[in-house]
């Protein structure tokens, strides 16, 4: 596939890289050489320097021939995502996609308006951190947290600390319900490699684990992991930008008492206007004392999203050794993913990983519903919806030859959801959830076609 990216920022970079490994024509567009230079010397891909709002650069880039057209400039640039997608599009490119910052482009009626001018997907990466965030705090115990079909199954993580009773464990005791088993686990992440369960794997100390589950094994498979449900009823965020306003209008109606820290006056005199039931500080999230004030720790969670991933991460740490029961940060740079997670912060959220997904969804078949690249892991878990041809259907799991590297976790037919394992067949229009490493997306993607 001939893919086009214009920005070499972080959130193009790390595009760059993940599609690289799918053997993809790869072409960056961007007006600073730097960029381009670091980026080429970890990923092999053609740069053009220039401005992607040029129709000389699109054409030099080959947009005419391109079958996927990225616009990811900063968040500052939207205008330039925009008119570069509208002019790829025209120029004869399949698809495009654009990254924006404005909420009142995501509505419905407007999503459809930019539709019409031929733009197949807007995404607003803060706005999909915060509804990550959201889901984290509906369901707290666990790392990360993903639904399908409207929670008919659900994906959830959790690190094995000590005392967890999964420790020294063996997947086959985890599935000792046998076939009726409500929950699968589907993936390992283990001093940085990421590992394809089977039945004889065994659990230990520190090992991040994936689950699919059904809706109604959610709750039997996190008493696997040690840790408790927390109901949220007091919510800290230290960090008054987009995404904690976006979180507090998802959240307000479900929790007692909100409290935003921001450190910009301004900022603060904005959320006291715009968000009326929630209480604005001004100060510095990362001042101990502030937060003692503050009385910390009387909250149930406690969120930081900040622009600097290492506030981010040491507010989180301060939070937790004052006794708040959950703490998320939001941590971009890639590298501090694992720090933050072993310097005891519960959940990470990172906008890279969270774009990513819903970008390279483009770059599959059209059966793919959903796809997440995943916090902890070089894998992602993808949705399928099954084509009645498809070779998927050809008889039960094990006789298939699906990828060692992947597993297929759950199955969503009809109003039914259910654990698949090696006898079950699967059926014309079921969706599908499979957990798969990199190297092997393409190979479980013709299974589907």
């Amino acid at each position: 596939m001939k893919i086009i990216i214009a920005g070499a920022g972080e959130v193009g970079s790390h595009l760059a890289k993940m599609l690289s490994n799918e053997s993809n024509d790869l072409t960056i567009i961007d007006t600073k050489e730097s960029n381009l230079n670091n980026l080429s010397q970890i990923a092999d891909v053609v740069t053009v320097l220039g401005n992607p709002t040029s129709i000389s650069v699109l054409e030099q880039a080959g947009v005419a021939k391109a079958d996927l057209f990225i616009a990811v400039s900063p968040a500052q640039e939207q205008d330039v995502n925009l008119i570069s997608a509208l002019l790829a599009k025209k120029l004869g490119c399949k698809k495009v996609t654009a990254r924006i910052n404005n909420n009142e482009y995501m509505r419905h009626e407007n999503k459809l308006l930019f539709t019409e001018l031929g733009i197949d997907l807007l995404f607003y990466p803060e706005k999909i951190a915060s509804y990550e965030i959201s889901d984290l705090l509906k369901q707290t115990g666990t790392t990360e947290f993903m639904e399908f079909g409207r929670g008919m199954l659900q994906m959830v993580v959790f690190r094995l600390d000590d005392g967890a009773p999964l420790i020294q464990k063996h997947v086959y005791d985890m599935l000792k319900l046998g076939n009726d088993s409500p929950f699968k686990p589907v993936a390992i992440s283990r001093d940085g490699k990421t590992l394809i369960p089977t039945r004889d794997t065994k659990f230990i100390e520190n090992d991040l684990v994936f689950v699919i589950c059904t809706r109604e094994g959610v709750k039997q498979a996190m008493s696997y992991s040690g840790k408790h449900e927390i109901d949220i009823k007091k919510l800290m965020i230290v960090g008054g930008g987009r995404i904690a306003e976006m979180l507090v209008n998802k959240m307000e109606d479900s929790v007692e008492q909100i409290k935003i820290i921001e450190q910009r006056q301004e900022r603060c005199e904005y959320l006291a206007e715009t968000l009326g039931n929630t209480i604005i500080i001004n100060g510095d999230g990362r001042n101990t004392d502030l937060l003692i004030e503050e009385d910390v720790k009387d909250f149930d969670a406690f969120v930081a999203v900040t622009s600097s991933s290492e506030t981010n991460i040491l507010a989180c740490v301060a939070a937790k050794k004052m006794g708040v029961p959950e703490t998320i940060a939001e941590v971009e740079n890639i590298e501090y993913i694992k720090l933050a997670e072993g310097m005891g912060v519960d959940a990470v959220i990172n906008k890279k990983l969270s774009t990513a997904g819903r970008i390279f969804r483009f770059t599959l078949s059209n059966k793919v519903r959903s796809i997440k690249c995943l916090n902890g892991s070089d894998a992602e878990v993808l949705e399928f919806i099954v084509n009645p041809d498809s070779s998927i259907t050809k008889g039960p799991i094990e006789d298939l030859h699906f990828p060692k590297e992947a597993i297929i976790g759950g199955i969503i037919r009809g109003n039914e959801s259910f654990i698949a394992n090696e006898h079950t067949i699967i059926k014309p229009y079921d969706r599908v959830v499979v957990f798969a490493l990199p190297q092997v997306l393409s190979k479980v993607n013709n299974f589907f076609i």
